[in-house]
């Protein structure tokens, strides 16, 4: 609908956190976070806070130098100076640090965001219109399956720096240790349960699923439905998760568990740790991003493994999904305008020095597909070679969206996979349940449009 905010006049401290309740009256701005009311000039005077949890301090250096480069050349030629402070991984995205610091007035001026969250703050009213800092020609560089997410009405509210397609990762050690090779890659969920097996011993687990609530699980999870022809919402706006799709779904992932040869409990960072959970020897497979070949180049380089496509259920379709981060500008931050054009200058100009800060990222700094055509041409043999080279060819033809939900539709999911996966809840009663919860959320939901 076009009048996407007028659900979301106010919004209290557990709003925000818990979804977004609507709440009458407050002296506050809109979404309810309080208004700074600045001169530009005076705002100046302080750098502008960009949270994310690269830098400085980060895992990764190539990560680090790429964000204090970027950072740092913004200085040298604009008079509104920008900070970088560094949020640890596992509070920037399983925690409430972000949504708890806008909630109390103390949001960032620039951070980042997952198409997963991104409702949370556009309903809320915190996100900058970036359009008027972007030109025509830049915005069309960028594929609509990859802007799409980001724009509400025909406006962009966050330029995103890279597409992440989801995969499966193996020890070439593990594999044959158990007399197993690159032949032997499982194609469909059952063979993939089956290799598993074999290669689960008393010290290793033979697949990782993520087992940690969160947004990042639902996203590792979406695929699983997709390929059966599944999905949570129809066009017209009503849940389809009562279906054969999202009770396979939901069995695969608590059969691995149940059969003893997938872990509940992850090791490191998360699910997306591929240094504490595949190269350490916990696990055999893993399911995890393109970001792993980066991860295991900085901190494990002499670690063979090898990936592989999604498998498939009976009947199935291959299809993985892309996220990817996005920079956006805090609305009502202390110069909000130099916040907008800092992200449009660093990630969505049309000059070479903003062209190749992508590709830069994608191929050096992390290992992402572009998200910009013209960065994909920059990058050039990166993106046909090794392994970068092979997902491009591989495993993203088959890339989809990461879906954009509100909160309460997140959670709605998120306890559905928790209950069946470790709960031992059953996936057809969990299914129903979960489906009749959705209907009754988006009979009366009135934000921006779900994707």
């Amino acid at each position: 609908m076009s009048d996407n905010k007028k659900a979301f006049p106010t919004l209290t401290r557990r709003g925000l956190l818990k979804g977004g309740a609507a709440v009458a009256g407050g002296i506050v701005g809109l979404g309810g976070f309080p208004y700074i009311n600045r001169l530009a000039v005076r705002a100046q005077e302080t750098p502008l806070k960009f949270w994310q949890f690269y830098a400085p301090g980060g895992p990764v250096p190539s990560q680090v130098a790429w964000f204090e480069k970027t950072v740092a050349d913004w200085n040298d030629s604009h008079p509104q100076k920008i900070e970088l402070e560094f949020i640890p991984n596992s509070e920037y995205i399983s925690g409430p640090k972000l949504a708890t610091a806008f909630a109390s007035g103390e949001g960032p001026d620039i951070f980042i965001i997952s198409p997963g969250d991104f409702l949370r703050y556009y309903n809320g009213g915190v996100l900058k219109d970036l359009t008027p800092f972007i030109d025509a020609a830049a915005k069309a560089d960028f594929p609509e399956s990859v802007i799409a997410n980001r724009m509400v009405d025909g406006k962009i509210f966050g330029i995103p720096m890279e597409v992440e397609p989801m995969a499966m990762y193996y020890s070439v050690k593990a594999f044959e240790e158990a007399g197993l090779n690159e032949n032997d890659v499982p194609k469909t969920w059952e063979e993939l349960l089956e290799v598993a097996k074999k290669l689960t011993t008393p010290e290793r687990f033979g697949v990782m699923f993520e087992t940690q609530p969160g947004y990042y699980q639902n996203f590792t999870w979406y695929p699983f439905l997709w390929q059966g022809g599944g999905d949570f919402q129809t066009p017209e706006g009503k849940s389809s998760f009562d279906s054969p799709a999202t009770v396979q779904a939901l069995k695969f992932w608590q059969d691995a568990i149940n059969s003893g040869v997938a872990p509940r409990q992850i090791m490191g960072a998360g699910g997306h740790d591929t240094i504490a959970n595949l190269a350490s020897g916990y696990v055999a497979m893993q399911n995890v991003g393109i970001w792993g070949i980066s991860q295991l180049q900085s901190n494990a380089k002499d670690f063979q493994y090898g990936t592989f496509p999604l498998p498939t259920p009976p009947n199935g379709k291959y299809v993985t999904v892309g996220g990817g981060w996005a920079f956006v500008a805090n609305a009502n931050g202390r110069n909000s305008d130099a916040a907008g054009e800092f992200c449009a200058w660093a990630l969505a100009s049309m000059d070479q020095g903003s062209i190749d800060r992508v590709a830069t990222w994608c191929t050096k700094g992390k290992s992402d597909m572009p998200p910009r055509n013209s960065a994909l041409k920059a990058g050039g043999g990166a993106f046909s070679t090794g392994m970068i080279g092979k997902f491009a060819e591989e495993i993203h033809p088959g890339t989809r969206a990461e879906p954009r939900v509100p909160p309460e539709v997140y959670k709605i999911i998120s306890d559905a996979i928790q209950q069946t996966q470790l709960g031992g809840a059953d996936p057809q009663a969990t299914a129903t349940a979960a489906s009749q919860q959705l209907d009754a959320f988006l009979s009366s939901y009135q934000g921006a449009p779900i994707l």
